[in-house]
């Protein structure tokens, strides 16, 4: 089960492209002193988020008010919270005798040392 990303990685993408100084991505990787300037484009396609040390210099480089940013970064974990949350409440097939035995699976015998 991953994080979700998606909302800051949409957030920032429109931020960054409607600022007036119109950032390149590689720009504002190198403004928020990443020597990488892949590092927008790994957000911005929601691979990753910000670390939490660079939010400040974001809201003061796109002028983004920060109960706005905040907003954005909780929807996010939400969303990973209830992901997660569903998937710790599924059946699980392997190893977990109950859902083998709804399902008619005998359940796997251990080997035995010799």
């Amino acid at each position: 089960m991953s994080r979700c990303f998606n909302h800051i990685a949409k957030f920032l993408k429109d931020k960054r492209t409607h600022h007036p100084k119109e950032y390149s991505q590689s720009e504002l990787s190198h403004i928020l002193g990443y020597k990488n300037g892949q590092f927008i484009s790994n957000v911005e396609r929601g691979l990753c988020s910000v670390p939490l040390k660079s939010l400040p210099k974001i809201c003061e480089v796109l002028e983004i008010n920060k109960d706005e940013l905040k907003k954005v970064l909780l929807e996010d974990y939400e969303k990973t919270l209830e992901e997660h949350l569903e998937a710790s409440t599924e059946p699980k097939t392997e190893g977990n005798v109950e859902a083998q035995e709804s399902q008619n699976v005998e359940p796997k015998q251990e080997a035995t040392p010799y």
